[in-house]
């Protein structure tokens, strides 16, 4: 959400941003929603002040026994009782107006994310590990799984297309994943673990950017709550309609939950395998600070993520995503791509961003720093900790042996009770 002085104050440079995202020029028609909205309150500001110098001025005439200069300005004060409803009414109609455009548009990118239209124009941060070398055909996840547990046929049978039932190993995998990335989550970077409602309602949805626009995109049940697509949805909204003291910042939390998603616009991506599914796991970080740590934030998050596949043993790179390639709530997104060998080439299994303050004014989400008065609006930042499905299918990839057996990683092995390797059925 904008804040409708910042367009005010520079509506240029509003729409320059924008253009940086691909977004047509806002400014203009905010301002003039702004303008006829800010006219209607003197207006009615107006009608009342006269209103009540009416009100007095009968009281005088009364008390001077003047009833017909008293029945004059009691007809003017019934017409302006008319009169301010509606001007009310307008008022109202126009505020909801210009929140609902503000609402529409996407955060405005920070100064050094990259130009670009789509994932082509991101930039290479770093690499970090070493790819895997086989003295055999390497196979895809989709090819391995199904030995160790990755039942596609049931998942689908059961409950449609992008369904996977996961059984056997790859289920106690999935698992000791899960484990693994809440305890280092916890354990070494400081997130408080969250155990939160899957089912939220609309007002949290829009609080992260989700709605309206991505509405779709969302599963929704018969009472108006929606299935949480990321438990950043929950975790974020923890401190909305709040206000906060800036002893209680930052504040983080993690949470591993399923998570659900229409996968509305990924229609004929991904449709083989476990990469792309309707309902997965994933441990969340969401993080609450102040304005002047955001960015210190950010890098530090992002860290945390890339931890988790250093300690895994997993080759990734980082990317940073360029202005059109960046989530609506988004200023500056960090990607991060594991390497698969199978598919040779990296796909993402982590995304960390900053939001500054869009999300929080959505939530009313502010803090009060020490010695001031005033509050301000805190910054939120998200990111992937660890996606179990997507995590699974890196594993099986870069762990895979000849036999159709996968090497467990060695941060992972205490979870499976001392097992260093996962055996092929049949």
């Amino acid at each position: 959400m904008h804040d409708i002085r910042l367009v005010r104050d520079d509506p240029a440079g509003f729409d320059a941003a924008l253009a940086r995202r691909g977004v047509a020029p806002q400014a203009a028609a905010l301002l003039q929603l702004d303008e006829h909205r800010r006219a209607t309150i003197a207006e009615a500001q107006a009608a009342q002040a006269q209103r009540n110098e009416l009100s007095r001025a009968i009281g005088q005439a009364k008390a001077a026994k003047d009833d017909a200069r008293a029945d004059v300005l009691m007809r003017d004060v019934a017409a302006l009782k008319e009169r301010l409803p509606a001007l009310e009414g307008e008022e109202q109609r126009l505020g909801a107006a210009l929140d609902d455009a503000l609402a529409a548009i996407p955060n405005l990118p920070l100064a050094d994310v990259p130009g670009g239209a789509d994932e082509d124009g991101n930039v290479l941060e770093h690499e970090r590990g070493r790819k895997p070398a086989f003295a055999f055909a390497v196979r895809e996840h989709d090819a391995i799984g199904p030995a160790l547990g990755l039942d596609f046929e049931t998942g689908v049978a059961i409950a449609g297309a992008r369904f996977t039932l996961v059984r056997g190993a790859a289920a106690r995998l999935a698992r000791a994943l899960g484990q693994f990335g809440l305890d280092v989550l916890t354990r070494e970077h400081g997130y408080e673990e969250v155990v939160p409602p899957l089912l939220v309602r609309r007002e949290a949805v829009f609080g992260v950017g989700q709605l309206p626009k991505f509405e779709e995109d969302l599963f929704k049940t018969t009472d108006g709550r929606y299935l949480i697509s990321t438990s950043e949805v929950s975790l974020t909204n923890i401190v909305r309609e709040k206000i906060l003291s800036a002893d209680e910042l930052p504040l983080r939390f993690t949470a591993l939950t399923p998570c659900f998603r229409s996968e509305a616009g990924a229609a004929g991506r991904d449709t083989r395998g476990f990469i792309r599914q309707h309902q997965f796991d994933k441990a969340e970080m969401v993080s609450i600070v102040a304005p002047d740590r955001s960015e210190a934030e950010h890098e530090r998050m992002t860290a945390a993520a890339e931890g988790v596949l250093t300690r895994l043993e997993l080759p990734f790179r980082r990317m940073k995503l360029c202005t059109g390639d960046m989530g609506f709530s988004a200023a500056r997104t960090y990607d991060l791509e594991v390497w698969l060998p199978g598919q040779d080439r990296y796909r993402e299994i982590s995304s960390c961003s900053t939001c500054t303050d869009f999300q929080a004014r959505r939530m009313n989400a502010r803090y009060r720093p020490a010695g001031e008065k005033g509050t301000r609006f805190v910054h939120t930042l998200n990111g992937s900790g660890l996606v179990v499905g997507r995590m699974l299918v890196a594993i099986l990839e870069n762990y895979q042996q000849e036999d159709g057996g996968v090497a467990v990683p060695s941060v992972l092995q205490p979870y499976l009770g001392g097992l260093n390797r996962l055996e092929p059925k049949g």
